[in-house]
């Protein structure tokens, strides 16, 4: 299976996948064909579905995947500091290096799909924390995800797997 997310104006794209459009956001910066950590575009390329986290004291029951499937702790952490070997990893919290909190006081990592960007390995550097999670009401742009209406990431969900890629393209 795969998913297309055209970019067609800024950080608004559209995700193509069997038949359907979804309203996406992407990075406030656009899209890039050379990712940089924070550089706040969502990168150019073609990458696989890993996993999905999500907030079991948000939802009422686990979404329904094909995809490996793990609830979000208090102490669940991504680290996005390139000097460190944990670099685009998962770490657990409290974490002495740059690092975003997993358990967010928002509803935007309710849901989280891991996309296999820059992990295998990392480069220092060369982009981490590249997410498919809900997006805001207005769909503002995301450090280099792609965010999507909970309803829709709910749906789409259920049919994909980590034989699933997502294609991000330029406008």
């Amino acid at each position: 299976m795969h998913i297309q997310v055209k970019a067609i104006n800024g950080h608004k794209g559209i995700l193509l996948f069997r038949e359907k459009r979804y309203d996406c956001a992407l990075g406030k910066a656009g899209v890039t064909h050379l990712k940089k950590e924070g550089d706040h575009a969502s990168p150019i390329g073609t990458f696989p579905l890993r996993s999905v986290y999500y907030r079991q004291d948000r939802l009422p029951e686990p979404p329904e995947t094909h995809l490996p499937l793990h609830p979000i702790s208090q102490t669940d952490g991504w680290c996005d500091d390139p000097q460190l070997p944990e670099y685009n990893r998962k770490v657990s919290l409290p974490f002495t290096g740059s690092h975003e909190v997993m358990a967010r006081e928002d509803h935007l990592y309710d849901i989280v799909v891991i996309l296999g960007h820059n992990d295998n390995p990392p480069v220092p550097g060369e982009g981490s924390c590249i997410f498919m999670h809900v997006a805001t009401e207005e769909y503002s742009g995301t450090e280099g995800c792609v965010a999507l209406a909970k309803a829709d990431l709910l749906e789409l969900l259920k049919t994909v797997s980590t034989d699933t890629l997502i294609e991000i393209l330029p406008n």
